[in-house]
């Protein structure tokens, strides 16, 4: 009888890097690459294939989800090498409390055109976009358990966190969920704010008082990947730790990575220059 191995799991309690999703680390650019709005069926056709490449068809929207972003005031554009789209980004308008702010659904770039910059030249398209529109805040939502896309969200880009959505999309087929419920923080990237200008300027600001920190074991990729039963339970006081630190008003500002584990930070909202209330 084979014996299931067992995946260790790091912890060290109380104590930066790009973690970031593989398609949006800022490896060498590509000066190449062009980014431009799609506004024809047949360019929105084209995000759909690469949305099946990038997700599958399980997680894939449709054409028209494309079609109706364009027209209401969304945003869909795309990286372009030649005539060959590479990569692209969707996003609806959204209203709350009587404020405009764009949610980015998803961003995508093809894997051989990944860690070359295209997903940040993306993002920054849309940034330069929305402040064109007179927006100053874009959306969007992330697994807290996926470090390299939540160091790029936060670190690189400057978004925040304080809102956490448990099992936001349900319990998925997708392998790329490995079966887990698909909680899900979202990011709030206040696109004038002093924060993200200065960081986008390569010059982050400092840190004006005590941080708070939740860890998580660095090898979380490993566990979810063989130990579904431990990956849930790192999960789940993960949720119950973010939950806790937004209710008393903390917000995530940066990940900060050790040998053992990766540390959420944590800081009260009034530390943070540019956050908006709604």
């Amino acid at each position: 009888m084979l014996r299931k191995r067992s995946i260790p799991i790091f912890f060290v309690l109380p104590e930066r890097q790009i973690y970031t999703a593989t398609s949006m680390t800022s490896g060498p650019p590509s000066p190449a690459i062009e980014i431009r709005h799609c506004t024809t069926l047949e360019e929105y056709e084209e995000c759909v294939r690469v949305e099946h490449i990038t997700w599958g068809p399980e997680l894939a929207e449709p054409t028209g989800m494309f079609v109706v972003a364009h027209h209401t005031g969304g945003q869909v554009f795309a990286a372009f090498d030649g005539a060959k789209m590479v990569g692209f980004t969707l996003a609806v308008a959204g209203v709350r409390a009587g404020k405009t702010f764009l949610h980015s659904h998803q961003t995508a770039v093809l894997p051989e055109y990944r860690d070359r910059g295209v997903g940040r030249r993306l993002k920054l398209f849309q940034r330069e976009d929305a402040l064109r529109r007179g927006i100053n805040l874009v959306e969007w939502t992330f697994d807290p358990l996926e470090l390299k896309n939540a160091h790029f969200n936060l670190v690189r880009l400057g978004a925040v966190a304080r809102r956490l959505i448990p099992n936001c999309y349900g319990i998925t087929k997708s392998p790329l969920h490995s079966g887990l419920p698909t909680d899900r923080l979202v990011a709030e990237w206040w696109l004038d704010s002093a924060r993200v200008t200065a960081i986008l300027e390569n010059n982050p600001l400092r840190s004006k008082g005590l941080v708070e920190r939740v860890p998580l074991p660095a090898n979380i990729g490993e566990i979810k990947a063989q130990d579904p039963a431990a990956a849930i339970r790192v999960q789940t006081g993960l949720r119950g730790q973010l939950l806790r630190a937004f209710a008393d008003g903390q917000v995530a500002t940066a990940l900060e990575a050790r040998v053992a584990r990766t540390d959420y930070i944590l800081e009260p909202a009034g530390q943070i220059a540019g956050l908006y209330l709604f």
